[in-house]
C-alpha cells in the first residue's frame, strides 16, 4: 500500500456486527451526533459477519433516512470471525484511517475528530486505541477490576500512552484506530486466531493483528481523547459466559505469545512461558483453594492460568500447528525464514 494512494475520505468508521439489530441504533445515532467534522471527509461502514437477524434491515432503514453529508455503507461477509469481518471493512474502506466500533461501543460526540487529530500529531502511529470506560447493566463484584480490562476496559489515564514491546500489553480492538498500510503491509489475511464463533471460544485476534504491526516498526498508541462507553450485559458477568471466555484466551495464548519471537528461540520460550503459568497456576491455588467456588472472579483467573499452559498442546491436537504462520515461529532453518518473512512488507524501525 501506498501512502501516495488518492484516498477520497479522510477517515472511516468500521462497524463489525453479528446479530446487532438491537445494539447497532444507538451506536448509528451517536455517529449522526458527531461534532466537529465539518472539515472531515468521512464514512461509515456496516460489516455484516453472517448476521442471522435482522441487522441487514435495519442498516437499509436507516440508509432510506440517512441525512448526513457522509455515507452510512453496508457489505456483507459470509465467513464467521471478527478477523475476517475486519479483514473486509479494511478491503472495502476509502480512506487511509480506519476506526474500528463493535456494535456495543458508544462514542463520545468528538471521538471522530479526536480520532483523525491524532493521527495527524503521530505518523508512525501504525495503531492507537481508545480510552473505553463501561456502561454496566448491574454492578460487578468488588473484585471485579482485577478482569475487567479482558472485557475491553482501557481506562489508562488522561496522557498518551505508548505501548511498548517489551511490556507486552496491547490495546484492545474496540475503539481501535489503525492505518490501511500498516495492514495491508504487515497482517495476514488467513491469520490463526479469528475470533470466537459457535463452538469456538479461541479469541487475540486483536493482538494478533497489532502484534504484526508492532513488530514492523509501526508505533501503537493510546489516546484517551478517543472515549466510548462499551454497555457489558449481565449475561457477560455470568459464569456460564465468563469461564469458557476466560479458557478461549489461555489457549490462544501461545500465538499472541510468539508472534515477535525469534523462531529460533520460540522452544525456550514456550518452556519458560509454561513454568511461569505453572507457579502462577500453583501460586494462585494456594491462596484461593477455599474460595473458588464461590469467587468467579478467582474463577475465571485459575483459568485463564490453566488454559494458557496447556495452549500450546491444544492448538497442537486441533492442527492449528499446520498453519503457516505457526510453521514459521517452529522453522529454524535459515532459508524458509527468508522464504516466510516475504509473507509480509514493512517499514524500518
Amino acid at each position: 500500500m501506498n501512502n501516495c494512494l488518492d484516498f477520497p475520505f479522510d477517515f472511516t468508521v468500521a462497524i463489525p456486527t453479528y446479530n446487532g439489530e438491537h445494539r447497532l441504533p444507538e451506536l448509528l445515532e451517536r455517529l449522526q451526533n458527531q461534532l466537529k467534522t465539518e472539515h472531515l471527509s468521512w464514512e461509515i461502514i456496516v460489516v455484516d459477519n453472517n448476521s442471522t437477524d435482522n441487522t441487514a434491515e435495519v442498516v437499509r432503514t436507516y440508509q432510506r433516512n440517512w441525512q448526513c453529508p457522509y455515507p452510512l455503507k453496508y457489505c456483507f461477509e459470509p465467513k464467521q470471525g471478527a478477523a475476517y469481518a475486519r479483514n473486509k471493512a479494511i478491503a472495502v474502506a476509502k480512506s487511509q484511517l480506519i476506526g474500528f466500533l463493535d456494535d456495543d461501543n458508544y462514542p463520545n460526540s468528538n471521538w471522530v475528530e479526536t480520532a483523525y487529530n491524532f493521527a495527524q500529531k503521530h505518523p508512525q502511529a501504525g495503531a492507537y486505541g481508545s480510552q473505553v470506560h463501561p456502561d454496566w447493566e448491574v454492578e460487578p463484584p468488588a473484585n471485579f477490576q482485577r478482569i475487567a480490562p479482558f472485557l475491553a476496559i482501557t481506562e489508562r489515564g488522561n496522557l498518551p500512552l505508548l505501548y511498548e514491546a517489551r511490556k507486552k500489553l496491547l490495546p484492545p480492538s474496540a475503539g481501535l484506530v489503525v492505518r490501511k498500510q500498516a495492514w495491508i503491509d504487515n497482517v495476514p489475511t488467513d491469520p490463526i486466531l479469528t475470533g470466537r464463533v459457535n463452538g469456538n471460544m479461541l479469541t487475540g485476534e486483536d493482538l494478533e493483528m497489532l502484534s504484526y504491526i508492532q513488530k514492523a516498526g509501526w508505533e501503537i498508541w493510546y489516546n484517551p481523547e478517543m472515549e466510548i462507553d462499551h454497555k457489558i450485559p449481565i449475561s457477560r458477568l455470568q459464569k456460564e459466559y465468563l469461564i469458557p471466555f476466560f479458557r478461549g484466551i489461555g489457549l490462544s495464548r501461545y500465538v499472541t505469545r510468539m508472534v515477535n519471537i525469534k523462531p529460533w528461540l520460540s522452544p525456550i520460550f514456550s518452556l519458560l512461558y509454561m513454568i511461569n503459568d505453572l507457579r502462577k497456576i500453583c501460586v494462585h491455588w494456594l491462596k484461593y483453594r477455599t474460595q473458588l467456588k464461590n469467587d468467579l472472579v478467582a474463577a475465571c483467573e485459575l483459568q485463564l492460568f490453566i488454559s494458557s499452559f496447556i495452549s500450546p498442546f491444544y492448538l497442537l491436537t486441533k492442527g492449528y500447528f499446520k498453519h503457516p504462520l505457526i510453521s514459521f515461529n517452529f522453522n529454524v532453518d535459515t532459508n524458509q525464514q527468508i522464504i516466510s518473512t516475504r509473507r509480509f512488507k514493512s517499514i524500518p524501525k
